[in-house]
């Protein structure tokens, strides 16, 4: 995410904002740019690594906006959204959720949206640019970076729109998370890890992933997953 120095924060204006990320890193980073309240009038109340973490805190914190990573342990942004849904149905203070995440891909977007979050925004975007982002999704508005809005228009075109990847549709949510960590080549201990499940769990969902998608190794299967920019 680009620095850039924001102005003060117009009298009145604060939002409550919960940051979920699994690279502590960038979420240092994210607060140092955008959490100092007298200045943005963004308060970060509460911080997550994976699915767990986030709908606990979430819960117990009820921010206005959550700021939230497509790929997490625990199921990715798609199951803290599902879990999460009556908290964003309230009638009373809804929590309202931005998608922010290094991918661009249709798929990523897509199912976020379709999951209930109100935009999606890439981390290549501003400090000054997240902090309007945050605000407008409070205020109830829809906000996307450059051209996604064109993948969730293309998508919701009509009621019957086609999947966006019939293969992709195949996979299961945690095999997606599988598919695109062998592709990015880790290990299956680590996949293990970082999802929470066992190695032999891991390596029941990879010979899934290449029996639905017909390919033969996680070679081909990262020239799949390229090839259409889930890495």
């Amino acid at each position: 995410m680009t620095e850039e120095t924001t102005g003060a924060a117009p009298v009145g204006r604060h939002v409550r904002v919960v940051l979920v990320d699994d690279h502590r890193m960038f979420r240092t980073g994210v607060q140092a740019e955008i959490g100092e309240t007298a200045r943005t009038g963004v308060e970060v109340v509460g911080e997550a690594a994976d699915v767990d973490q986030a709908v606990t805190v979430i819960t117990a914190t009820r921010p206005e906006v959550v700021l939230l990573d497509v790929h997490l342990p625990g199921g990715g942004g798609v199951e803290v959204l599902r879990r999460c849904a009556p908290l964003m149905a309230a009638a009373e203070n809804p929590v309202r959720f931005l998608a922010l995440s290094v991918s661009d891909a249709a798929e990523d977007v897509i199912g976020v949206i379709r999951g209930g979050a109100r935009g999606y925004v890439t981390k290549t975007i501003t400090g000054t640019d997240l902090v309007n982002s945050v605000f407008r999704v409070q205020e109830g508005d829809a906000v996307f970076s450059p051209r996604l809005a064109g993948f969730v228009l293309d998508a919701f075109a009509s009621t019957d729109a086609p999947p966006v990847d019939e293969d992709l549709d195949r996979l299961t949510q945690r095999e997606r998370e599988v598919l695109r960590l062998i592709a990015r080549g880790y290990a299956y201990k680590e996949i293990a890890k970082q999802l929470f499940i066992s190695v032999k769990t891991v390596e029941s969902h990879v010979s899934a992933v290449l029996r639905k998608l017909q390919l033969s190794n996680r070679h081909e299967l990262t020239r799949w997953a390229t090839a259409r920019r889930l890495v």
